[in-house]
């Protein structure tokens, strides 16, 4: 050791919260079992099956980019509020009026966290940037982003209609399928849990009855 010490380099900002990968995992998972559910024990033979696949995998495609182009459509709309928002503090005719604008933005639980001093200190610093640009941009993060949007959605297919690919027996498949998609459930429930700070065990099995719920909804919607 020299003495001197090194600055820690700044964490990598995550392209997805744990909140959206975990929300995109089960939202292609519970399409997919909506697929899986409906295969008949009894009815159901190898081309049956390979059309259960391809239409779950189908869906789920066209579902992943319907959210990864939302995904961008929400990013820039954020954005864009927060230009506006932005735009309308410069512009304030005096520093009462740009922190009312500034106030007036805050959530009803932020707002009774912060005080007028720090307002006006968020005021002073969105005043104090050298340049805001006119319109909202996306740039390589946002496109990698929407892209893990859309494989997250399509590879939740996979755990869920492999086993019917790789068992004879439909009516082992569908067990083994029903077992894993409760697993993910659970597992997808626990991650929850933990990021919202509750009891990650009971949040694993509540989202693991919530997503039966939702598939017998599915399908009972002619999903």
């Amino acid at each position: 050791m020299t003495g001197t010490t090194l600055a820690a380099e700044p964490a990598r900002e995550p392209l997805l919260s744990p909140v959206d990968r975990i929300s995109e995992m089960l939202f292609g998972l519970l399409m997919a079992l909506s697929f899986t559910g409906a295969v008949s024990v009894t009815e159901a033979g190898r081309a049956e099956i390979r059309v259960m696949f391809f239409a779950a995998l189908g869906c789920n495609l066209a579902w992943g980019l319907v959210d990864a182009v939302m995904y961008v459509v929400r990013t820039v709309a954020n954005r864009g509020k927060w230009l506006t928002l932005l735009q309308s503090v410069r512009a304030a005719s005096d520093a009462q009026a740009g922190r009312a604008v500034l106030g007036r933005s805050l959530s009803h639980d932020m707002a009774g966290l912060v005080s007028p001093a720090e307002v006006e200190a968020i005021r002073v610093r969105m005043v104090a940037l050298p340049s805001v640009p006119e319109r909202p941009t996306l740039g390589w993060n946002d496109l990698r982003a929407a892209l893990a949007v859309f494989v997250f959605v399509v590879v939740a297919t996979f755990p869920v209609v492999l086993p019917f690919a790789l068992m004879q027996d439909v009516s082992t498949a569908k067990n083994v399928s029903r077992a894993v998609a409760l697993a993910m459930l659970f597992l997808g429930g626990l991650g929850l849990g933990r990021y919202a700070g509750y009891g990650s065990w009971k949040v694993g099995l509540l989202m693991a009855g919530l997503g039966t719920l939702l598939v017998g909804a599915i399908k009972a919607l002619g999903g």
